[in-house]
């Protein structure tokens, strides 16, 4: 079945480079972040991972854990590892999950039921929609899902912003504006009367249009 926003997040058991793991165990009462790579040993996903090896203290600041998971097995993960860590100059503390069998891209989505039960002696190309982030909340829920290209490098700043967002408008009925930042004005939804969002903002707040009203980012 396809998954979709607000579908649970598959369950899962697996080995990873810090062992084995239940995933909704794992992450526990935070947010996480799923990020696949169509292969180990791969240039564009090699400066990803590195980058957020870099970018991790930020996601922990936000109780948020980041794992990766590629087709491969946990042995080449850990020496790719070390290509990674030479090439970006951070070393990769969080998990990186081995699906050998493909069951995991299969249960996400990623991979078609028939696209076998084995990673051995497929390519890059053969994976290409093993290129997938997921955030998932608190309630083992997806909030978001973002797929890339090969060719083309994710930017996980934006992965940050999003996960700012899910956070910020699962607690206040408010919305993000486009290219909304931490700290930026936001929308109040339109499921809120004015009279409502009177008694929440006594500061105030700016109607452009009926629908579309501004108000400082609540705390």
């Amino acid at each position: 079945m396809a998954l979709r926003i607000n579908s649970e997040a598959p369950n899962f058991t697996a080995e990873t480079t810090q062992g084995k793991l239940n995933f909704h165990e794992w992450i526990g009462s935070g947010w996480a972040i799923l990020f696949s790579h169509p292969k180990d040993f791969t240039p564009v996903c090699t400066t990803e991972l590195g980058y957020m090896a870099g970018l991790k203290p930020e996601f922990d600041k936000r109780n948020c854990k980041i794992i990766g998971l590629s087709v491969d097995p946990v042995a080449d993960h850990q020496r790719w590892s070390k290509d990674i860590q030479d090439a970006v100059g951070h070393a990769v503390t969080y998990p990186m999950i081995g699906d050998p069998e493909l069951k995991i891209a299969t249960a996400y989505d990623m991979l078609p039921e028939g696209a076998g039960t084995t990673s051995q002696g497929r390519t890059p190309a053969d994976n290409a929609t093993v290129r997938s982030v997921f955030v998932i909340g608190p309630d083992k829920k997806i909030k978001a899902m973002l797929t890339y290209p090969m060719s083309t490098g994710r930017n996980f700043d934006e992965v940050l912003r999003l996960l700012d967002s899910c956070q910020l408008t699962s607690k206040h009925k408010v919305a993000t504006p486009v290219n909304w930042k931490q700290g930026q004005d936001v929308i109040i939804v339109t499921a809120v009367s004015d009279d409502e969002a009177k008694k929440t903002y006594p500061a105030g707040f700016k109607t452009v249009k009926p629908y579309l009203r501004f108000v400082a980012q609540p705390k």
